[in-house]
């Protein structure tokens, strides 16, 4: 069952709600207002502004640690840290899928523990300490919650993945760049698909498929890597 009760969560994050009602907010998602009448919209909007200040934090942070850098360096280093694996793991320390408002079917089909349900709800709850606590307050949560958790890609970036060794390869040798393609979505919204075609001069060399774009796109990538070899 959901809680109401944040008071664990308040204390692991070291913070005060102002305005609890925003912290409700933070967990309510849109399929609980299907059956449920309550005053307060769904996390949404919040979760909206709560993804722009994350990228903001975490670009400030590498721009700061990583000095010499390239666009393209600190761009992918965010990227690594910023990507629905990370955000839902993030929640899950932080127990979020507890606390989340759902509809009875979103619940009973797992919704506590999708990945991109927990990584919205992450933002959206760094949304609302934004709007009710600053930003000096959101950057202390982000840097503990997530930030902490990258100490090693801190201090020699990530690990290259499927999608840029196959970027290395095909523009070394041919000059151009992979193209990837959406070829469907499938399922419900709280457990979406993609699959994901990569082409090369027009003929596709891997498929994939992942609970979001970017991991579709990496799966697809690694099955190139292996039909090009």
């Amino acid at each position: 069952m959901p809680s109401s009760n944040f008071s664990q969560l308040l204390e692991k994050l070291n913070i005060k709600f102002k305005d609890p009602k925003l912290l409700k907010q933070a967990f309510i998602h849109r399929s609980y207002l299907n059956e449920f009448k309550i005053d307060l919209p769904s996390n949404e909007r919040l979760e909206f502004l709560g993804d722009a200040v994350l990228s903001l934090v975490v670009s400030r942070y590498l721009f700061d640690a990583r000095e010499k850098d390239t666009e393209g360096d600190l761009t992918n280093l965010r990227a690594y840290i910023v990507k629905t694996k990370s955000l839902a793991e993030a929640a899950r320390n932080l127990n979020l899928g507890h606390y989340l408002q759902l509809s009875k079917g979103e619940a009973r089909s797992g919704g506590r523990e999708n990945p991109q349900l927990l990584a919205n709800t992450y933002e959206a709850l760094l949304g609302a300490i934004y709007l009710d606590l600053g930003f000096d307050k959101v950057k202390e949560v982000i840097e503990k919650t997530l930030i902490s958790f990258f100490s090693s890609e801190l201090q020699k970036g990530p690990p290259q993945d499927a999608k840029s060794r196959l970027q290395e390869i095909v523009q070394d040798k041919i000059k151009i760049s992979p193209f990837y393609k959406i070829l469907k979505t499938y399922g419900p919204d709280h457990a979406k698909r993609f699959e994901v075609g990569v082409y090369i001069r027009g003929k596709e060399y891997g498929k994939g498929t992942g609970s979001s774009k970017q991991e579709a796109e990496e799966q697809a990538a690694h099955q190139a890597l292996k039909n090009l070899s």
